[in-house]
C-alpha cells in the first residue's frame, strides 16, 4: 500500500500540490489526470523523492519515506519512469539493464576474491538482464548504445530498467509521450503485462484519454494542485465538471482537439 497524507509543496507563494491525501492498493492501476499545470508530475516527484515536500508525508507499507532521497525510495520499492528517458547513453542496451539488476543486489559483487563466485554472479545478472530484454522486445538491440536507439526503443529500455529494479510500485509519467502510433502500443502492452501481477501497484500520468479508459481501474483528477475527483473510470469520466474543466471535453461529449 502506497499512501500520501496531506502532501503539499510550495514554491514561494504558489502551492503546486495542496494537501493531497490518497492511498493506492496493489493490483490496481490508477490514472492521474488533469489539465496542464495541475500538479500531476509534481505529485509524482514528491512521491518518488525528486522534490522535498513542504509538509505532509509519503508511506509505503506503513513506512514513512519522507526523509529518504530518490535512490533510497527506489530501493524501498518505488520505480519511476520519466517523460524524458533517463538512461546511460553511451553504454550498450544490455549493460544498462545489467547494471539496474545489479543495483538491486548490492552484495553480489562484494564476496571477496573468489573468481568463481564473481563469474557466477555476473552470469546470473546477465541472464536476468537478457530475459528482461526479450520481454520488452529489445533483444536484437542488446549490443547497441542506448543513445543510438530511436525514441520508442529508448522508452522500452526505460521500462526494462524499471522491471530490473523489481519495484512494488510502478510510476509511469506519460509513457507514450513523443511516440508514434506504431511505437505506443508496445509500451501499452508492457503495462498490460505488468498489470497481471496483482502484487504490484501502478500509477499512470497520461493525457490520452483513450489510454486511460482502457488501462485504468481508477482515476484521480488534480487541478490547481488539489484532488478534485476520485473513483472508477466511468464514474469520473462521466462527471460533467471533470469533462468540461479538466479533461478537455465539451458539452457535446466530444474530446477537444
Amino acid at each position: 500500500m502506497l499512501e500520501t497524507q496531506d502532501l503539499t509543496i510550495r514554491f514561494g507563494g504558489h502551492v503546486a500540490v495542496n494537501a493531497v491525501s490518497c492511498a493506492f492498493a496493489p493490483g490496481t492501476l490508477t490514472a492521474i489526470v488533469g489539465p496542464n499545470g495541475a500538479g500531476k508530475t509534481t505529485y509524482f516527484n514528491l512521491i518518488s523523492g525528486q522534490l522535498k515536500a513542504s509538509s505532509g508525508s509519503v508511506h509505503l507499507n506503513g513506512r514513512e519515506l519522507g526523509g529518504l532521497p530518490a535512490a533510497e525510495r527506489a530501493r524501498a520499492g518505488l520505480g519511476r519512469a520519466f517523460q524524458l528517458t533517463n538512461l546511460f547513453p553511451k553504454l550498450p542496451v544490455l549493460e544498462n539493464v545489467r547494471l539496474a539488476v545489479q543495483a538491486m543486489r548490492p552484495g553480489a559483487h562484494r564476496r571477496g576474491l573468489n573468481l568463481w563466485s564473481i563469474w557466477s554472479d555476473h552470469r546470473q545478472l546477465t541472464a536476468r538482464a537478457e530475459d528482461i530484454l526479450r520481454t520488452v522486445a529489445l533483444w536484437e538491440r542488446r549490443d547497441d548504445a542506448a543513445a543510438s536507439l530511436p525514441h520508442g526503443d529508448q522508452r522500452k529500455l526505460e521500462v526494462a530498467l524499471l522491471m530490473a529494479l523489481e519495484p512494488q510500485v510502478y510510476m509511469f509519467d506519460e509513457p507514450t509521450a513523443g511516440m508514434g502510433h506504431d511505437e505506443a502500443p508496445v509500451i501499452l502492452n508492457l503495462i498490460r503485462e505488468l498489470k497481471k501481477d496483482k502484487s504490484k501497484t501502478i500509477l499512470l500520468v497520461e493525457h490520452k484519454m483513450d489510454v486511460v479508459r482502457e488501462l485504468a481501474d481508477r482515476i484521480i483528477v488534480l487541478t490547481n494542485g488539489q484532488l478534485v475527483a476520485d473513483g472508477e473510470p466511468a464514474e469520473v469520466i462521466a462527471s460533467p465538471v471533470v469533462q468540461q474543466a479538466y479533461l478537455g471535453v465539451g458539452a457535446d461529449g466530444e474530446e477537444a482537439a
